[in-house]
């Protein structure tokens, strides 16, 4: 294996018993294995054997762990100021803070954290919030003795007295379903396990409706309904997916009346609901077909939907009276415009509240019931705004949050019918001056002449003249948008004198639905030069130094990171990348790996030539070649159920066998923890102050 860039300077300092204690990355077993696709294509994965999908296999599980000593041993001189970073990041955290409380039936309801403590404690008050405190879960003792625990949600029963609530203890996203009486305190014995974190109860307040997992591709299958005092082993079937494309979900709608099954595919969606007071009969909303997505409430007498049908590419809002069956009965509310991409709703008595994009940022638009419109004002040119929890529907408050990359997270109360606001709650981050520091909304020109958004911040001070350190972010899959917001932990960054930059590149959603679909499929690599012509822009006008520029994404951005490190080495000079998907070919090849067949629409399918030809012409494992690579620091997950362990530590593996520069490669694996990483609101700090030490070190902006 090569020397790392220290290891070759420890040679050059020190003699040889000293350079022989510095450390150097681990060997590991080549193996030969062919993939194949079935049209007869094939490629060599001599790292194919660091698959272990029960992750007990003992020659894997040793690399990993001589992977994590390298990690540690490289990572021991940058202690002092990983521990710093850290310090810095918890200081600015209201360590006894809470949430806004929202009522429901009666009840406020909200989650608080205690000094010291790793995990909230959700409770509630009758009638007041100077009523007594009745704690729901203290999360701190369920997670005792727990290397990872995370209570995903929690149902309380119309009539106020069961709590049902799924939970987690690997990591991997397969919950169990447990029950607690909320007026005794009695446990329920019955616990059903393998199954996702959404239920909806029935209006007798012992019926609940719950989605089974497949225990392998951990798909949401079918659908079954537990009643209380009866054995998991008698819940009966209501609904059974056929089409593995599919994902399903669980919920009552806005005004109780209906219970409903949402399956969706990437490009098409369909509904299926009963009435919560006698829900034995699921009927289908508007079939599937595809092309057609669609959202669906209810409020008063009628359905609520979002849609893309007839041409709407960027949504639009339609009506359909209870019963409907078929989008004939559909009459538009809120028509398609080209200019506006509606995203979400929330349906009140006298108004509903519309979450849509506009110019790359978002806004809420109010339709009133007399048919008038006006919009939520924002306080800056570049900023997040989005629909908050709105848990009642018969007020005229409308509650939404509000962010830039220089202002907390802020928690606003409007009065739809008086134009009062009222500030709830601004995030707490203690020693911060929001006045210290800038931002600026920017458009970089991409090589095909698209105009991208980009969104920086910086301390204020700095000078565009090109000698900063950068680090640039981005996602840029599944429609999902990276909007300007807030971050505490960032702010190390900017007071050592870095610029922070989010490329909002096509696979989003940040400039409509097109954007999305011009950064998938045969479409990708928009997403990833769209990243590489942001960092010339940047560069170009004086934002960073040509040698002083980092990269950063995770899961399909941590492809992202992939494809520019292959496309576009020598433009960067550091690698953030988290639970990585860089082996896409052989993951979207093989339908036994979780969530495999749900991707189809976002990449292709490889078992058709062209979408293999085309993945495999950038998936990053396989364009891995001789050549001077960055420095990386990678991280992955042993039960990451999303992104396989095993993709990262093969991408790893090979490039070192490829990497003709002196640059060091970390890998990290969280042994006890999968996708999100370590559970606990602290513990995942140390981790990113790993990472951000590193990043600190390789650009030489460690000075304060």
């Amino acid at each position: 294996m090569k020397p790392t860039f220290l290891l070759l300077l420890a040679l050059l300092m020190t003699d040889n018993s000293q350079a022989a204690q510095t450390p150097t990355p681990p060997d590991v077993a080549r193996k030969p294995h062919v993939v194949e696709a079935p049209f007869g294509a094939s490629r060599d994965d001599a790292y194919y054997w660091l698959r272990d999908d029960s992750r007990k296999d003992k020659e894997m599980l040793a690399y990993l762990e001589a992977e994590n000593a390298y990690a540690d041993a490289f990572m021991a001189p940058l202690k002092p100021l990983q521990d710093a970073l850290y310090a810095e990041i918890v200081s600015r955290i209201k360590q006894d803070d809470s949430s806004v409380p929202y009522r429901e039936r009666g009840y406020w309801y909200y989650t608080r954290f205690e000094t010291g403590k790793d995990y909230p404690i959700h409770a509630r008050r009758k009638g007041t919030m100077e009523g007594p405190e009745e704690i729901l879960f203290d999360v701190n003792e369920m997670a005792a003795g727990k290397d990872y625990f995370s209570l995903a949600e929690y149902d309380v029963s119309p009539d106020n007295r069961i709590v049902a609530w799924t939970q987690d203890d690997v990591g991997r996203r397969q919950y169990s379903l447990h029950f607690r009486n909320l007026e005794t305190g009695e446990v329920y014995p019955e616990v059903i396990t393998g199954v996702a974190y959404d239920t909806a109860w029935a209006d007798d307040n012992k019926t609940l409706f719950y989605a089974e997992n497949d225990p392998e591709t951990l798909l949401t299958v079918r659908v079954k309904k537990h009643v209380l005092g009866t054995p998991p082993s008698e819940d009966q079937l209501v609904y059974e997916e056929a089409d593995d494309s599919f994902y399903m979900g669980i919920s009552r709608s806005r005004d109780d009346k209906y219970i409903c099954i949402d399956l969706g595919a990437t490009t098409m969606r369909e509904i299926r609901c009963a009435p919560a007071a006698d829900p034995r009969e699921f009927t289908v909303l508007a079939p599937r077909e595809q092309g057609n997505e669609y959202h669906a409430d209810h409020l008063g007498d009628r359905w609520v939907i979002l849609t893309n049908v007839d041409g709407a590419t960027n949504f639009k809002l339609v009506t359909a009276p209870d019963g409907s069956t078929s989008r004939k009965d559909w009459v538009d509310l809120v028509p398609h415009r080209d200019d506006v991409f509606i995203e979400d709703f929330d349906l009140f008595d006298g108004f509903t509240a519309i979450a849509e994009r506009s110019g790359g940022l978002e806004r809420i638009r109010l339709l009133k019931a007399d048919g008038s419109e006006e919009y939520v004002k924002a306080d800056e040119s570049a900023y997040s705004m989005g629909l908050d929890i709105n848990s009642e529907h018969d007020t005229p408050w409308l509650r939404y949050g509000y962010t830039s990359m220089t202002t907390p997270e802020t928690t606003y109360e409007l009065n739809v019918e008086t134009g009062e606001r009222r500030q709830l709650k601004q995030q707490p981050v203690l020693g911060y001056d929001a006045s210290k520091y800038a931002t600026e909304r920017l458009w970089a020109t991409a090589r095909d002449g698209t105009r991208v958004p980009v969104s920086v911040v910086y301390r204020k001070g700095f000078e565009k003249i090109g000698k900063a350190a950068l680090l640039q972010y981005a996602y840029g899959s599944y429609g999902h948008s990276i909007d300007p917001a807030f971050s505490a932990t960032t702010v190390s960054l900017l007071d050592r004198g870095m610029v922070y930059a989010i490329a909002h590149v096509r696979g989003g959603q940040e400039m409509g639905r097109q954007w999305y679909d011009d950064g998938k499929l045969l479409h990708k690599k928009n997403t990833f030069t769209d990243f590489i012509d942001v960092t010339d822009f940047l560069v170009a006008e004086g934002y960073a130094a040509p040698d002083r520029v980092a990269a950063y994404g995770g899961s399909a951005g941590g492809l992202l990171m992939g494809a520019i490190t292959n496309m576009a080495p020598d433009k960067y000079r550091v690698i953030l990348s988290q639970v990585p998907f860089v082996d896409v070919v052989t993951t979207m090849l093989d339908a036994g790996i979780p969530l495999t067949t749900l991707e189809y629409d976002e990449w292709g399918n490889p078992e058709q030539e062209r979408f293999y030809d085309y993945m495999l012409s950038y998936s990053p494992y396989d364009n891995l070649e001789a050549r001077a690579y960055p420095a990386m620091f990678v991280g992955t997950g042993l039960w990451d159920s999303q992104v396989q362990y095993w993709e990262p530590v093969k991408y790893v593996a090979k490039l070192r066998d490829v990497d003709t520069g002196p640059l060091p490669v970390l890998l990290r694996t969280n042994m006890d923890a999968g996708h999100g990483g370590k559970s606990g609101r602290f513990r995942k700090y140390r981790e990113l102050s790993e990472m951000y030490a590193f990043l600190l070190d390789q650009l030489g902006a460690d000075d304060r």
